[in-house]
C-alpha cells in the first residue's frame, strides 16, 4: 500500500516539478505556469470528497489500479502537446486519478494498519516519498531524452497499478468488505471544520512553495536546473522523513500537541526560506519540510476520528479538498510574482502556518476507534485529552 501510494503521489509532485520546464521551453509567465498547477488541483479538489462519500457507502478497491493509471497518463501526456488548453486538460485528468485513489486507499490502509498511527504514517510516508522522487524523475527523464521521452513518465503508474491490483487480489473478499468500526459517538463537525481550515493553510504554503521554490532558488543562488531541483527535492524528501517522525512522536506527546508544535515551527522555517540568502536556503527548506509533513498522517487520523461515521468523507477532505485548495491559490501567487517579484509573492506564506496554529487552539483529542485505543497498553503512554 505504501509503495503504491508513492507511485500515485509522484504525479502530484511531478506537476510542480514541470513548472520550470514550462517557463523555460514554452515561455509561460508565472501566472500561466501556476495555472497548470491549478488544473491539476481544481478537478481533484472538487471530486475527491465525492469519492470519499462513495467509499463510505461501498468498498471500491478496483478504483486503486484504475486511478493510478489515470494519474500517470495525464502527466505523461502533458509534455507531448504544445497546446496550453490541452496541457491543462491532460493535467486535470491526472488530478482526477489522484482524487479517485486517495479516499479508498486511506480506508484500506487503515484497515491493514489495524488503526495504528505508526502504520498510517508508513502509508503517508509512501505518498510523501513519491512527492520527493518526482523532481528527480522529471529531471532524469528530461535530461535523458527531453520532450520525446515524456511517455517514460507513465512507468510509475504501471508499477502502482500492478501493486494495487496485487493487494486487492491477495486480500480477497476480506478487504473488500472491511471497514473501520463505527464509533458510538456522533460526528464532531465543528472540530473537523477547524482542523480542515488549518490543513488549508498548510496546503497553500506547501503548494505555493512546491510550484515556485525551484525557480526562486535558481534566482537566489545563481544556480541552474540542478540547484532548483535540489531545493524541491529537499522540500519533498524532508517531508517523507517527517511523516515517519510524526507517527513516532504521537506515541509520546499525543496527536494535537505534535500538530500544534509543527505549525509553530513552520512559521520561522518559511521565513528563513524566503528571506535568508545563500546556501542556507536548503537548511530552511528542510525545516519547512519537517514542519509541513510531521502532522501529515495525523491530519488524516484526526479527521477520521472527528467523523467516525464518515471516514471516507473525512479522508476525501483531509487528503483531497483541503490539500488541493493550495492549487487554487497558486495562480494568485503567480500573478503577484509577475506584478512584483517572486520573493514578494512568497512573503504571505510566512503568516499562514500561524493562522493554522490559531485554528487548532482549543481542539480536544477525539475518541479513537477501538483498534487505536488498544495501542495504549503502557500506562505511561499519554491518554487522549
Amino acid at each position: 500500500m505504501s509503495v503504491g501510494h508513492a507511485c500515485v503521489d509522484v504525479y502530484q509532485g511531478a506537476v510542480a516539478a514541470l513548472v520550470p520546464y514550462f517557463v523555460a521551453e514554452r515561455a509561460y509567465s508565472y501566472a500561466a505556469a501556476s495555472g497548470v498547477v491549478l488544473a491539476a488541483s481544481l478537478l481533484s479538489s472538487l471530486v475527491q470528497p465525492l469519492f470519499g462519500v462513495l467509499t463510505d457507502r461501498w468498498a471500491m478497491p478496483w478504483l486503486l489500479p484504475l486511478s493510478a493509471l489515470t494519474a500517470g497518463a495525464g502527466v505523461a501526456l502533458s509534455r507531448v502537446t504544445g497546446s496550453y488548453p490541452l496541457t491543462l486538460a491532460v493535467v486535470a485528468l491526472s488530478g482526477l486519478g489522484v482524487a479517485a485513489y486517495h479516499p479508498e486507499a486511506a480506508r484500506l490502509a487503515r484497515v491493514v494498519a489495524g488503526g495504528r498511527h505508526t502504520g498510517m504514517s508508513w502509508f503517508s510516508f509512501g505518498g510523501n516519498a513519491g512527492f520527493a522522487l518526482a523532481p528527480l524523475l522529471i529531471f532524469a527523464v528530461m535530461a535523458a531524452g527531453g520532450l520525446p521521452a515524456s511517455p517514460l513518465l507513465a512507468i510509475p503508474a504501471v508499477l502502482g497499478a500492478v501493486l494495487c491490483a496485487t493487494v486487492v487480489r491477495s486480500a480477497g473478499s476480506g478487504i473488500r468488505g472491511a471497514g473501520l468500526p463505527v464509533a458510538a459517538g456522533r460526528d464532531d463537525w465543528a472540530s473537523f471544520l477547524r482542523l480542515s481550515g488549518a490543513v488549508v493553510c498548510r496546503s497553500v504554503v506547501f503548494v505555493g512553495l512546491g510550484a515556485f521554490v525551484s525557480l526562486y532558488v535558481r534566482q537566489r543562488t545563481g544556480g541552474g536546473e540542478a540547484a532548483g531541483t535540489a531545493a524541491l527535492f529537499v522540500l519533498y524528501a524532508g517531508g517523507a522523513v517527517g511523516t515517519l517522525a510524526g507517527g513516532r512522536l504521537v506515541e509520546r506527546y499525543g496527536r494535537l500537541a505534535v500538530v500544534r508544535r509543527s505549525y509553530a515551527l513552520t512559521v520561522p522555517a518559511v521565513a528563513g526560506l524566503v528571506l535568508v540568502p545563500g546556501p542556507a536556503v536548503y537548511l530552511f527548506a528542510a525545516l519547512t519540510s519537517a514542519g509541513l509533513y510531521v502532522p501529515f498522517s495525523l491530519h488524516l487520523t484526526l479527521g477520521q476520528d472527528f467523523l467516525p461515521r464518515r471516514t471516507g468523507t473525512a479522508s476525501g477532505v483531509t487528503l483531497g479538498l483541503t490539500v488541493s485548495v493550495g492549487g487554487l491559490a497558486a495562480p494568485a501567487i503567480g500573478a503577484l510574482a509577475d506584478a512584483t517579484s517572486l520573493r514578494t509573492a512568497l512573503l504571505p506564506l510566512i503568516a499562514l502556518p500561524a493562522v493554522g496554529r490559531l485554528l487548532l487552539c482549543g481542539l480536544r483529542e477525539p475518541a479513537a476507534p477501538g483498534a487505536v485505543a488498544a495501542e495504549r497498553t503502557d500506562p505511561r503512554d499519554p491518554a487522549p485529552r
